[in-house]
C-alpha cells in the first residue's frame, strides 16, 4: 500500500509548465506544494518566482543560489574527466540535474514531505536524470511526473488549463523553442529545430555571437590549473562560479562552443538540439592541453578509454550511482599533477593554445631537442624496435 502524499516539493521555474504543474498536483493530490527554484546562473531574473509561486497556490517557496556549489561539487569534476557525451556534447542540463534533484529530497527531508515533482516529459531524458537521483539519495521518496501521468497532451492544452485557472503565463510564438541555461550552456530543442535539415534561426544564438560577427582581432587569455579545476583567468584568482562566468563571456564575445547535433536519448530516440558552452568549451581545450605536458602516457591512455562510460553516466542520471563515484576517484587521482598555466587564442569560433607551462612538466627539452644531447644515446632505439618487432615477424611467419 502506497504512502499517502500529503506534502510534495516541485523543481518549479515559475514558466508555464511548471506552475501548471504546481496547481494540478494541488487539485489533483489534494496536497501542499513546496517549490523549488534553483539559480545555477541561467541569468534570469529570479526576484518575482517566489511571488509567482506563492500566487499560483504553493504553500511556501524556496529560491536558492547554487552557483558555486554547481560549478565547484559537479562542473569542475566532470571537466577533470574530460567527460563529452557522443563526441560534442559537453552535458551542461545533465551535470544539472542531479544538484537540483538533490536540493528537493534535502528540502523534502527537512519540511515532512513524502514525494517530489518534477515538469520533464515522458520522453526526455530529465525525467530519468531527477527520479535516478531521488531514488540514490532516499528510498522512501516518491516521484510525481504530471507529464506522464494527467491528460495534457501539448502546449496548448497547458495554455488554455493556465487560462482557466488564472495562472499568469505569456507564451511568444516567435521563441518556440524548449531551453535550458546554467553556468555552464544554453541549450534548445523544438521549432525548426525538430526538422534535422534545417538551419537554427536567429533566436539560438543568446550566449554566441555568430562567428561572423566576431570580432576580427583575436584575443589572448591564460587559465591557471591546480589538480585539474581551473583557479585563476588572465591572472587572476576567482571562484569557480566567477571563472565560468568570465569564461561564458570571453567565449561567447568570440562566437565559440556552439553545438548542433543530433544524440541518442537515454530513452531510445534520437533528438536534435542546439547547445552554446562557450566557457565549458575553452575551459576543456586548455584542461586536456595542460594534461599533455603533466599526465603519465599510459594513465591518460586508460583514462581517455573510459570517457565514453563517464559521459554516459552522467548523461544517463547515474552522477549518485557507485560507478561513478568509485571513477571519479581514479579520474582525481589522474589530476595530481595537472597544474600549471596555458595561454590560449580565440577567434572567430575558434580556441587554439599557444603556449603551455607547469613545474610538474613531464615534457625534457634535452630528450626532444633534434640538437646534439647528451642523454639519450640513438642507437639503443634499435633494440627496442627489435623487441617489438618480435611479434610482428612470428605473425608474417
Amino acid at each position: 500500500m502506497q504512502q499517502h502524499i500529503d506534502t510534495v516539493v516541485l523543481a518549479y521555474s515559475g514558466g508555464l509548465d511548471t506552475s501548471v504543474i504546481l496547481k494540478w498536483i494541488k487539485e489533483t493530490y489534494s496536497c501542499k506544494v513546496i517549490a523549488f527554484t534553483a539559480d545555477l546562473g541561467q541569468g534570469e531574473d529570479l526576484s518575482g518566482v517566489e511571488r509567482r509561486a506563492l500566487e499560483t497556490g504553493a504553500a511556501k517557496a524556496y529560491v536558492e543560489d547554487l552557483r558555486e556549489e554547481f560549478a565547484r561539487e559537479y562542473i569542475f569534476p566532470m571537466m577533470r574527466a574530460n567527460a563529452v557525451y557522443e563526441g560534442r556534447y559537453l552535458l551542461g542540463t545533465s551535470i544539472a540535474r542531479p544538484l537540483i534533484a538533490k536540493r528537493m529530497v534535502e528540502i523534502a527531508r527537512a519540511e515532512g514531505a513524502q514525494a517530489i515533482a518534477h515538469g520533464a516529459t515522458g520522453k526526455g531524458n530529465d525525467q530519468v536524470r531527477f527520479e535516478l537521483t531521488a531514488a540514490a539519495l532516499d528510498k522512501s521518496i516518491r516521484t510525481i511526473a504530471p507529464w506522464r501521468e494527467w491528460d495534457l497532451c501539448s502546449r496548448t492544452d497547458c495554455v488554455d488549463y493556465a487560462r482557466k485557472h488564472d495562472i499568469p503565463v505569456t507564451v511568444t510564438k516567435d521563441k518556440p523553442y524548449s531551453c535550458d541555461g546554467n553556468l555552464l550552456h544554453l541549450s534548445f530543442e523544438g521549432g525548426e529545430l525538430e526538422d534535422p535539415w534545417a538551419e537554427p534561426g536567429p533566436h539560438t544564438y543568446m550566449m554566441c555571437v555568430a562567428p561572423e560577427q566576431a570580432p576580427d582581432q583575436p584575443e589572448t587569455a591564460t587559465i591557471d590549473f591546480v589538480a585539474g579545476n581551473p583557479v585563476a583567468l588572465n591572472g587572476r584568482e576567482l571562484s569557480p562560479a566567477e571563472i565560468m562566468a568570465e569564461l561564458n563571456i570571453l567565449g561567447g564575445r568570440h562566437g565559440i562552443g556552439r553545438v548542433d547535433m543530433v544524440e541518442s536519448r537515454f530513452v531510445g530516440m534520437k533528438s536534435r538540439g542546439v547547445y552554446e558552452t562557450p566557457g565549458g568549451t575553452i575551459l576543456q581545450a586548455a584542461h586536456r592541453d595542460l594534461e599533455g605536458l603533466t599526465m603519465d602516457r599510459e594513465t591518460m591512455r586508460l583514462r581517455d578509454q573510459l570517457i565514453p562510460q563517464y559521459a554516459a553516466m552522467v548523461y544517463n542520471g547515474f552522477w549518485f550511482a557507485p560507478e561513478r563515484e568509485a571513477l571519479q576517484a581514479f579520474i582525481d587521482k589522474t589530476q595530481e599533477r595537472v597544474r600549471g598555466t596555458v595561454r590560449l587564442k580565440l577567434y572567430k569560433g575558434s580556441v587554439s593554445v599557444l603556449g603551455r607551462k607547469s613545474d610538474a612538466s613531464l615534457y625534457n627539452p634535452e630528450l626532444a631537442t633534434f640538437e646534439q644531447d647528451m642523454v639519450y644515446d640513438q642507437a639503443d632505439a634499435a633494440g627496442f624496435i627489435r623487441l617489438n618487432a618480435l611479434r610482428l615477424r612470428a605473425w608474417n611467419q
